[in-house]
This record gives structure tokens, C-alpha cells and sequence, in this order.
């Protein structure tokens, strides 16, 4: 591995979880209710500074997508080896941890960081909008959570791209089918988040 490789990795994870204490905030927050602990003005700036460096370190535009992908096929050869490697993805695509699973990693330790020092670690399964609109079934939470998230990955997948990838790299290109992807990521987001909070 070259050293502009690993310096591209520390780069990476660096961008993502790098401003949290400077970030903090004294009084703890309730996550919906008293806005983002973090400026997002700030966090902006630095998803386009993430953005730059990525083209610059692997000639490749930002994205999540692929990582969960490679995560999978890892996981495929572990329990059935021949059929994955059989699978025509994984011929163009190698299973392994590349650039962009270390970048998957950063945003989970980034998040994690974000919650931190803003106060919003709350240590609860259920955020109160979701009692007040489908009760206290932990189990059901759970089931929506896992079949949306499923659903996104079909989606970016069938896309050619997630929200990163063309909500953030296409559209910094002035791609036109990123455009129509980040037009439709705000539809759906907002046909959701009035389902969930007008129920």
C-alpha cells in the first residue's frame, strides 16, 4: 500500500470525525427538538472538503453504496465462497476493504463523535415521535428501520449511486441524472418525514 494511500485513508477518517470538540456543546440537547448541536453550515463545508480530497487521493468521486457491497461480498465468501465469487458484480467488483469502507467506518465513528459532544446521546431505542405516532414496540422499530434501510440500498444500488454519490460527487459535477437523483432524494424525504410526523 503506498504511502499517498494511507495518507488518503487518515485523510478520509480525519475530515469526518476531526471537528467534534471543537463542535461540543455545553447543555445536552434532545435530538429533534432544539435543532442540530453541530452548524451545518460547517459540516457542509466540510462534506465539500471531503469531496475535493477524495477526487484528488483516488481519482474517484464520493460514495457509500459500493462499501456496503464490498461489506457483503466479505461476508458472502466467509458462508458461501463459490457462489459470491460465481456472482458478475463481485468479477468487477472485489470484495475487500478499500478507501471507501474506511470511509463508512469514519462516518459511523464521525456520528458517534457528533452525538457526543453534542449532548444527544440519549441511550434510548425509541425517539419520542415515534411513541407519540406508533407506540413503544421496540421490535417494530426495528423492522422499519431495517426494511427502509434495505429499501435505500436497493435503491442506490439500482440508481448507480447513493445519496453521497449523487447527492454530493454527481451533482458537484453537474451530472444530470445526479440532479434527477438528488430531486428525488428530497421528494421522498419530505413525503416521509410528513408521514411520520403529521400520522
Amino acid at each position: 500500500m503506498s504511502q499517498r494511500t494511507v495518507f488518503g485513508y487518515a485523510i478520509l477518517v480525519g475530515v469526518a470525525t476531526a471537528p467534534s470538540q471543537a463542535l461540543a456543546q455545553a447543555e445536552p440537547v434532545d435530538p429533534g427538538t432544539t435543532g442540530p448541536a453541530w452548524s451545518p453550515y460547517l459540516v457542509g463545508a466540510l462534506i465539500g472538503v471531503l469531496s475535493m480530497l477524495t477526487f484528488y487521493f483516488s481519482d474517484k468521486p464520493l460514495g457509500a453504496s459500493t462499501a456496503y457491497a464490498r461489506l457483503a461480498g466479505m461476508a458472502g465468501r466467509l458462508i458461501a465462497r463459490r457462489h459470491t465469487d460465481s456472482l458478475h458484480f463481485y468479477t468487477k467488483t472485489t470484495p475487500a476493504v478499500d478507501w471507501q469502507v474506511m470511509l463508512v467506518t469514519g462516518i459511523l465513528i464521525g456520528g458517534f463523535l457528533a452525538a457526543w459532544t453534542g449532548g444527544e446521546v440519549t441511550g434510548r431505542w425509541l425517539p419520542p415521535f415515534w411513541v407519540e405516532r406508533f407506540g413503544e414496540s421496540v421490535a417494530l422499530r426495528l423492522v422499519v428501520g431495517f426494511l427502509g434501510g434495505a429499501l435505500m440500498a436497493f435503491g442506490a444500488r439500482m440508481a448507480g449511486g447513493c445519496t453521497s454519490g449523487h447527492g454530493i460527487s454527481g451533482a458537484l459535477q453537474l451530472s444530470v441524472g445526479s440532479w434527477i437523483a438528488l430531486i428525488g432524494f428530497f421528494v421522498g424525504g419530505v413525503a416521509t418525514a410528513m408521514l411520520l410526523f403529521h400520522a
